[in-house]
């Protein structure tokens, strides 16, 4: 007889939250850090802003080839074993005595901080299928948290003990949580046996079977990457006139990006009482409405907040119910659904960050918000091809996707 399903309590929930938010904002924390870095370590800018890249690069990686394993192995076991190999990286750049070892340290914990995506579909596995959507706003609540607050986490204990505390406290926190989380979630194994080779391969095959997902990837993909065209330029936009902004301001400015985080678990629990196709059809009108505001925010800080937190709010909502619909296509593959997933979600990202860099290059604060709201426009575009899918898969839904077995 099988185990009944193991309880999702509130107070796991949140821990994997915090864990999520651990993970990834450790990607994040050396972004404020890199003047402090390169004057410490006797290196130039271009070095010490390199190790940025390193982060993403390595985090891209490690989506690819190592969050597939959760169809594998014990996902309590892997996502724990991932958090300290992350955490060991962050010992190493703790200490590092110059640029090389730290890129190294950034390289390890950016490749095994994916742990958190491991953790996103584990909840939804753990609820209870009414409460999956809940469970995954959570749990992504704390993510985008961590990515939020990362960076004025990072400079205020620079500020008190030097850019090496954040590193050092970093691998303290994921080592503590990571064994808080073996103690409180339960096991968790496939029910077949499959190889790594054949799991890698069956991605290829999820994408071709799941009409919804090669959808509902593209879909995030271009949301995303309208909001990476503002991350890539606001900086420039607040820096420079008629704002002025230092980098403690303009930190505290992509604060407001806050509610977006917070609002995570509210579209969740929409997605659980049926309401995903409304959720996404005002995410995504949102999505081009905020792109107004943000353009009259080059002189208006007020229309500038207001567009800010409006394109979080938009690309959240898009990107939670997303999840939630690509998880339910077949929930026996969700690690590796959501691996092919995000590897597009962050593709998605990185272009949309190169046009908008690009695009300000070119024409200032007015060519960044056109590249904006292309991306935004081509995101409704790729919900009317979403639609249809849906339509379609009705009436000839896809076979569950096996790995195969060794």
């Amino acid at each position: 007889m099988a185990s009944p399903r193991p309880a999702l309590t509130t107070p796991v929930l949140l821990l994997m939250a915090l864990a999520t938010g651990l993970c990834v904002g450790a990607n994040y924390v050396n972004q404020p850090l890199l003047d402090t870095i390169a004057t410490a370590l006797g290196t130039s800018h271009s070095a010490a802003a390199f190790t940025v890249t390193v982060a993403q690069v390595s985090y891209a990686l490690g989506l690819l080839f190592l969050v597939p394993l959760g169809d594998m192995l014990d996902k309590r076991r892997l996502a724990v074993g991932l958090m300290i190999l992350a955490a060991a990286g962050q010992v190493a750049s703790g200490f590092a005595p110059n640029i090389g070892v730290l890129t190294a340290g950034i390289a390890v914990t950016g490749l095994f901080s994916v742990a958190a995506q491991v953790l996103v579909p584990f909840a939804a596995t753990l609820a209870e299928p009414e409460r999956s959507g809940r469970a995954i706003g959570t749990v992504m609540s704390g993510l985008l948290l961590g990515i939020l607050s990362a960076r004025s986490v990072a400079g205020l204990l620079a500020e008190l003990g030097g850019w090496t505390t954040v590193y050092r406290a970093g691998a303290v926190a994921l080592i503590v949580v990571a064994v808080a989380l073996w103690r409180k979630l339960p096991s968790s194994r496939p029910t077949a046996s499959t190889g790594y080779a054949a799991t890698l391969r069956s991605l290829g095959t999820l994408a071709r079977t799941h009409r919804r997902l090669r959808t509902r990837a593209l879909f995030g993909a271009v949301s995303f990457g309208s909001l990476a065209a503002l991350f890539s330029t606001m900086t420039f936009l607040l820096a420079g006139e008629p704002y002025g902004f230092g980098d403690a301001q303009i930190g505290l400015v992509g604060l407001a990006g806050a509610a977006g985080a917070l609002a995570a678990s509210f579209v969740g629990r929409a997605a659980d009482r049926g309401y995903a196709r409304l959720t996404t059809g005002i995410s995504v009108v949102l999505l081009v409405v905020s792109w107004a505001a943000l353009a009259a925010g080059g002189h208006s800080l007020a229309w500038f907040l207001i567009g800010f937190v409006a394109v979080d709010l938009a690309v959240q909502g898009v990107h939670i119910t997303n999840q939630n619909v690509v998880f339910a296509l077949d929930p026996a593959a969700r690690a590796r659904m959501n691996s092919v997933y995000m590897v597009a979600y962050f593709v998605g990202g990185a272009s949309g960050s190169a046009l908008g860099t690009v695009a300000w290059t070119t024409a200032g604060w007015s060519g960044a918000c056109i590249a904006g709201v292309a991306l935004a426009v081509t995101a409704v575009g790729v919900w009317a091809l979403d639609l249809r899918a849906e339509r379609l898969a009705v009436t000839t839904p896809p076979k569950t996707v096996t790995a195969g077995r060794r």
